[in-house]
């Protein structure tokens, strides 16, 4: 290798359950600029709590080179890193760790830059690291963590950067965010030239949503049914009239209705139900808020009505749910 300084040292720390797909595209963009630039712009090593291997939510076990105990040694040394990037995947509401949570904390009082992939927010926010700040998270888990972490600024983007915090919603987000990285680091050409690299024709936006366009994810055509349906995603919580709905859009409730009968094969008020119990099961999956708030938040107006409504759906109520995922409510 020539003398190029280097750019960036990155620790990619591996938490149990993570989505390989989110570390492959966070760590591949940087192996192919390091080739592409012909010198190591980019290092990097991996990192377990106990320097133990971790296993994937694939099952896929993955090796790591550090320990935290071995990065809090390094951090007085020359192979102090740039960055640490938390990996995580699913079940992250499950996971609690002093130790690592302290460590993020220390790390980034100490001028380090911090990022997360997939659901790595969750890691950061429970550090006490997003107070205040914006970040993205995997659109699956943005219920239960919006309700859990009330002080941090989520979005459904597919990347934010908030000063010195990097956060993606997992998947191929990892991919944008990186290159977003090595076009702040370098220039859009190397960036263009990684971009070949992996076979993708553009760079996608921060803002750039995460799910397919509902026309596409549900396969209909109608622009008044979608802006309804859009309507109805945008207000959970506090649901609006379909009459009210149906002066916003321009049409009478009587169409609306035969409408939705048509392209959803249901009313607009069963469709609307169903799009704010299937946040209610995210987030009782996904967060410990009590079972009450879930109602609350979903625009129930009681506990008993929303209990109801939730076993005709999904045929068990929301306290078999959260018994089922094992995973205990807060008292």
């Amino acid at each position: 290798m020539s003398q190029h300084p280097i750019k960036r040292s990155l620790v990619f720390f591996l938490v149990p359950d993570f989505t390989m797909v989110a570390f492959a595209t966070a760590l591949e963009p940087i192996r192919i600029a390091n080739r592409m630039l012909g010198y190591e712009a980019y290092k990097w090593r991996l990192a377990s709590i106990d320097g133990q291997p971790v296993p994937a939510s694939s099952g896929v076990l993955c090796a790591v080179n550090t320990s935290l105990q071995d990065e809090r040694r390094m951090m007085a040394g020359p192979d102090r890193p740039s960055m640490v990037i938390v990996c995580t995947g699913i079940n992250i509401e499950r996971y609690s760790s002093k130790p690592a949570f302290a460590w993020l904390r220390e790390v980034h009082d100490r001028g380090v830059a911090i990022g997360g992939l997939c659901t790595g927010a969750h890691v950061l926010a429970a550090a006490g690291l997003l107070s205040g700040k914006r970040c993205a998270i995997h659109w699956e888990n943005l219920p239960g963590f919006a309700e859990a972490f009330p002080n941090a600024h989520v979005f459904a983007d597919l990347f934010e950067v908030d000063q010195d915090i990097y956060t993606c919603a997992g998947g191929t987000a990892a991919l944008d965010m990186m290159l977003k990285l090595i076009g702040d680091d370098f220039d859009e050409d190397l960036v263009s030239r990684v971009c070949e690299q992996v076979l993708t024709d553009r760079v996608r936006g921060a803002s750039d949503g995460q799910r397919l366009p509902l026309r596409a994810r549900l396969g209909i055509q109608n622009s008044k049914v979608l802006t309804i349906i859009e309507l109805m995603d945008a207000n959970p919580s506090e649901p609006i009239s379909i009459s009210d709905i149906a002066r916003q859009v321009g049409l009478s409730r009587r169409q609306i209705e035969r409408l939705f009968r048509d392209e959803m094969g249901r009313s607009p008020a069963r469709y609307y139900l169903e799009i704010r119990l299937e946040r209610a099961r995210h987030m009782l999956i996904q967060s410990s808020v009590p079972i009450v708030e879930v109602a609350t938040a979903c625009g129930f107006v009681s506990a008993s009505h929303f209990s109801k409504c939730y076993r005709e759906l999904y045929a068990q109520t929301p306290q078999q749910e959260r018994l089922e995922r094992k995973y205990p409510a807060a008292s």
